[in-house]
């Protein structure tokens, strides 16, 4: 009889144990490690207009059209969301935020972004109508980093635009911040993108 009250009590021990144990590596009431969804800039975060003011649209599923100007290639079927801002003027911008399956996917993904971004003026110049210039303005420490571009795109017919573009990134999610205006590379803001960029980073989570 002793013997099986031992038993009995060391079994208890042992399930007591395994309780606890289960109770430490997942909280209570936690079956999975949660995840928000990253946060987006907001109007009063881009580059300051001289004359306008920013409003900011509504965070939308899928990819904003103006992007596949130089990244249609590279969008892949992962969770993807974007917020379009406006001023009153002929300045507009986008940031896309995209979440994937890994830090190695992400980090795949935006050296791709950067690469088709350096590229972009080579494509846009197979219509002889159209011209195109790029220029690397190097990095924005910001999480796992953040490159940033302009791109000055013109047309025979005298239409010439320039866009300020960044790609970064902060674990297995990537975000695309676009700035663009009438204008050349001399209308770009570049320090205060680059400030843009970094608050965008650093806000995903």
């Amino acid at each position: 009889m002793s013997h099986r009250i031992r038993a009995g009590a060391l079994t208890a021990l042992v399930v007591a144990g395994l309780t606890a144990l289960t109770a430490l590596a997942a909280p209570a009431g936690a079956t999975a490690p949660a995840t928000r969804p990253p946060a987006f800039l907001s109007a009063s975060e881009l580059p300051p207009h001289p004359s306008s003011t920013w409003t900011a649209g509504k965070v939308t599923d899928g990819v904003p059209q103006e992007l596949g100007l130089c990244l249609a290639d590279v969008f892949p079927g992962y969770d993807s969301r974007y917020r379009e801002f406006r001023t009153d003027l002929d300045t507009s911008a986008r940031q896309l935020t995209i979440v994937t399956g890994s830090a190695v996917k992400a980090k795949a993904l935006a050296d791709r972004m950067n690469q088709e971004i350096r590229s972009c003026p080579d494509r846009i110049e197979e219509d002889p109508e159209s011209g195109a210039a790029h220029r690397d303005y190097g990095t924005v420490r910001v999480e796992e980093g953040a490159r940033v571009h302009g791109l000055h795109t013109w047309t025979s017919w005298g239409a010439t635009d320039v866009r300020l573009l960044s790609v970064g990134r902060d674990g297995r999610t990537v975000t695309v911040v676009d700035w663009s205006q009438l204008g050349d590379f001399t209308d770009a803001p570049v320090r205060d993108f680059k400030k843009t960029t970094g608050t965008a980073v650093g806000k995903l989570y």
